[in-house]
């Protein structure tokens, strides 16, 4: 199994209405997908998701499809930096062990 960890520190707090709307969609396509687990949690101009799938092959699904994808192509108007990062687990790992494993991930700036 794989779980796929990201956080988003956004531009400014006023960029949190566009986070939203694109979040509500996003959960939306999340929910007719094979995902097995999901977490989220942010304040502010920082955000967290979790999402625990059985392979890569559905993360690169879902990634590159329907409201995500759309979300990813204004990211760099919204976000002042994007990180990601995929392991193997069995379940979703605690929001502590989650932000340490971000440390070692893909860095998006803009």
């Amino acid at each position: 199994m794989k779980v796929t960890i990201t956080s988003i520190e956004l531009k400014g707090p006023f960029k949190f209405f566009a986070l939203s709307t694109y979040a509500l969609k996003i959960i939306k396509q999340l929910k007719v997908t094979q995902c097995k687990d999901f977490k989220k949690k942010g304040f502010w101009t920082k955000h967290y998701t979790m999402t625990l799938w059985n392979n890569e092959n559905e993360i690169k699904e879902f990634v590159t499809s329907g409201a995500h994808l759309e979300a990813m192509k204004i990211s760099a108007q919204i976000a002042k930096e994007i990180r990601s990062i995929t392991v193997e687990a069995e379940i979703l790992p605690s929001w502590n062990e989650a932000i340490k494993l971000l440390d070692n991930g893909k860095v998006y700036k803009y």
